[in-house]
């Protein structure tokens, strides 16, 4: 994305994720695949639900604005409540770690802007899985899975 870039809400990318404890509505700004430096999504995740699990990246940074709604973040500091109006980030790394969880009647509404890398990878501590995320990747693998460097060579 080499040019300046104006979108009304109702215009962007539109996807749905539902799954168990998990489910939220995503409206695209600015895609991995738009842009090699930024991400910027609004997502709407309903009550009782989570986005995502418990998880960290290694390169990449995330920056939350919650607009409406409420919920519970998880830091490796414990669980706090968070409010429309508040503003998370996450670096890179362990400290990093967030899962956010609407608690609320309502739904959460935040828009996430993320500093991206050509590739980064994400740990879900939770569920012993790495994924692997890029513009031509999109993958999750069980951390204990270990294949041989030349296997297959």
């Amino acid at each position: 994305m080499n040019a300046f870039l104006h979108m009304r809400m109702e215009d962007m990318r539109v996807s749905h994720v539902a799954h168990g404890d998990y489910e939220y509505t995503q409206r695209t700004f600015i895609g991995r695949r738009d842009s090699d430096q930024s991400r910027i999504c609004i997502y709407e995740v309903p009550p009782g639900k989570s986005a995502y699990p418990y998880h960290y990246h290694l390169k990449d940074v995330e920056t939350f604005h919650i607009l409406s709604g409420g919920g519970l973040l998880r830091t490796p500091e414990g669980e706090k409540p968070v409010t429309a109006g508040d503003f998370l980030h996450f670096p890179a790394g362990p400290q990093g770690a967030h899962k956010l969880t609407n608690t609320g009647t309502e739904p959460l509404v935040y828009i996430d802007f993320d500093v991206i890398h050509d590739l980064d990878a994400a740990i879900y501590p939770d569920s012993g899985k790495i994924g692997v995320w890029g513009k031509n990747i999109n993958r999750v693998y069980p951390m204990d899975a270990n294949v041989g460097y030349y296997t297959g060579e």
